[in-house]
């Protein structure tokens, strides 16, 4: 199946909800790292006696860890569903840093436009090869161009890592 290539109107339509779904993602990963303390001060005190069932703090211990799996599958929800299910790739390290790229076309080559969530609009991209590091701003011109080839007749590129 050919891959999607985003215009860049298309990308600038969905900041507003890419910024929601990070800014969740980035809220269930704080509740992860506040329970998974309080799992440690747990387990620090009580060691492998948390786990029985006479344990006082037993309970406290598997509602920490119910919030941590429940906030891990939201989390990975957002990423598999809302996300990556829509064609956009997450960098390795995007999630936590907020980068996200979208696979589009421009002279005939598959390259991505890349976002970063505080950013109002996509104004840059970079090649496939290249990374955050390699992102130039965009262009009037290729504004334009990007996701407008057709992209059936390029290859379905296996370096468009997903």
């Amino acid at each position: 199946m050919p891959r999607k290539a985003f215009r860049v109107e298309e990308v600038n339509a969905m900041v507003p909800e890419l910024e929601a779904l990070l800014g969740e993602v980035e809220r269930r990963r704080r509740q992860v790292q506040e329970h998974h303390e309080k799992v440690q001060i747990l387990d620090a005190l009580w060691g492998k006696k948390l786990l029985e069932s006479r344990n006082p703090d037993r309970a406290e211990f598997l509602m920490h860890r119910q919030v941590i799996e429940q906030a891990v599958r939201e989390m990975q929800r957002i990423m598999t569903e809302d996300i990556a299910g829509r064609g956009i790739r997450l960098p390795q390290g995007g999630i936590e840093s907020g980068l996200l790229d979208f696979p589009t076309t421009l002279d005939g080559r598959w390259v991505y436009l890349c976002w970063h969530r505080g950013e109002p609009q996509v104004n840059a991209w970079h090649e496939v090869h290249a990374g955050f590091a390699g992102r130039q701003p965009l262009t009037d011109e290729q504004r334009w161009k990007m996701g407008r080839g057709d992209a059936s007749s390029l290859p379905d590129d296996s370096l468009l890592d997903f």
